[in-house]
C-alpha cells in the first residue's frame, strides 16, 4: 500500500475512534448519533455546493448505504448502552474487516496478495484480542456479543457498497456529501417516527460537542470512501480498524475503563499487521 493511502487510512482510524469516544460521553447514546449524523448531513449539503455532481450510476450505492448506516447506527448505539467502550469496539470493528475480506473476495474476485493477506488476518486477531474480557471489572454478556456482531454485519456492508460507490462517482468529495445526506435524512427520519420531534429539543443544547463529533466522523469517512477507490477495499477496510489502538488508549485516559495486558498485547498485533499491509 502506498505511503500517502497508508497514513491516510491511519488517520482515518484515529479520528473514527476521536467520535466514537464521543458518543459514549454524557448523552443517551443513540441521541448522540443522531445529533453526529444530523450535523453530517448538514455539511454534506455544503459539501454538494461545492464539489461536482457525482456520477449517476453511483446514487444507488449512495442510497442503500443510507439504508444499511441506519442498521448500523441503532445497534451502535444499543451496543454502547450496553457493553464497555473497549469492548464493544474491538468486537463490532473486529468482526467487518473479514467480513469485508470474505465479501469482496466472494463479490468482486479481488484476491490480496499474501503478505497483504497476513496483514488483514494480525489485525483482526489484533482487534479481537483487545476484546477479550479479563477481571470481573468487566463483563461481557449475550445481549453486548449479539449488538456488537450485528453491528460488525453492518460495517461490512456498507464498507462493500460505499467501495464500489465511490469508484463509480467519478467524484469522492460529492459521492461523500450524498452519503452524509442520506444517512441523516434516514436516520432523521427514524428518530423523530421513534422518539417524537422532541429529539430536536433534547439534542440542542449538545451541538458544540455535536459539531466536533460529526467533523471528526466525515474526516474519517471521506478518507476511508478515498483510499478505497485507490486501493483494495478490504485491505483499507481492515487497517481502518487500527482505531482501536487509539480506543484502548483513550478508554483508559478519559472513561477510567479497564485495560488489561491481554488488550495490549492485542494492540501490539495490531500494529505488526498494520506493518505488513504497508510493506505488501
Amino acid at each position: 500500500m502506498d505511503s500517502h493511502v497508508f497514513l491516510a487510512v491511519i488517520l482515518a482510524g484515529a479520528l473514527h475512534a476521536g467520535w466514537n469516544l464521543i458518543i459514549k460521553l454524557d448523552m443517551d447514546r443513540f441521541l448522540a448519533l443522531f445529533l453526529i449524523q444530523t450535523l453530517m448531513g448538514v455539511m454534506g449539503l455544503a459539501m454538494l455546493a461545492v464539489f461536482p455532481l457525482a456520477a449517476s450510476a453511483s446514487w444507488p450505492y449512495a442510497l442503500a448505504s443510507g439504508a444499511i448506516h441506519l442498521g448500523y447506527y441503532t445497534f451502535l448505539s444499543k451496543s454502547y448502552r450496553v457493553g464497555d467502550l473497549s469492548q464493544v469496539y474491538p468486537i463490532a470493528r473486529g468482526g467487518a474487516p473479514l467480513l469485508t475480506f470474505i465479501g469482496v473476495f466472494v463479490l468482486l474476485g479481488e484476491a490480496l496478495k499474501p503478505a497483504a493477506a497476513f496483514g488483514v488476518f494480525m489485525l483482526i486477531a489484533g482487534i479481537w484480542l483487545t476484546a477479550r474480557a479479563c477481571g470481573k471489572a468487566l463483563k461481557l454478556d449475550g445481549m453486548t456479543i449479539v449488538c456488537a456482531l450485528g453491528t460488525s454485519v453492518f460495517i461490512a456492508a456498507y464498507t462493500l457498497v460505499d467501495g464500489l460507490g465511490g469508484r463509480a462517482s467519478d467524484s469522492i468529495g460529492s459521492y461523500s456529501a450524498l452519503v452524509f445526506v442520506l444517512d441523516a435524512l434516514f436516520l432523521f427520519i427514524f428518530g423523530v417516527a421513534t422518539r417524537g420531534i422532541g429529539i430536536v429539543r433534547q439534542i440542542a443544547p449538545a451541538w458544540k460537542l455535536g459539531v466536533l463529533g460529526a467533523a471528526l466522523s466525515a474526516g474519517a469517512y471521506w478518507i476511508v470512501i478515498w483510499a478505497m477507490s485507490v486501493a483494495h477495499i478490504a485491505a483499507v477496510a481492515a487497517l481502518r480498524e487500527t482505531g482501536i489502538v487509539f480506543v484502548v488508549i483513550m478508554s483508559a485516559l478519559v472513561l477510567k475503563e479497564k485495560v488489561t495486558p491481554l488488550r495490549g498485547f492485542g494492540a501490539l498485533i495490531i500494529i505488526v499487521g498494520a506493518a505488513a499491509l504497508r510493506l505488501a
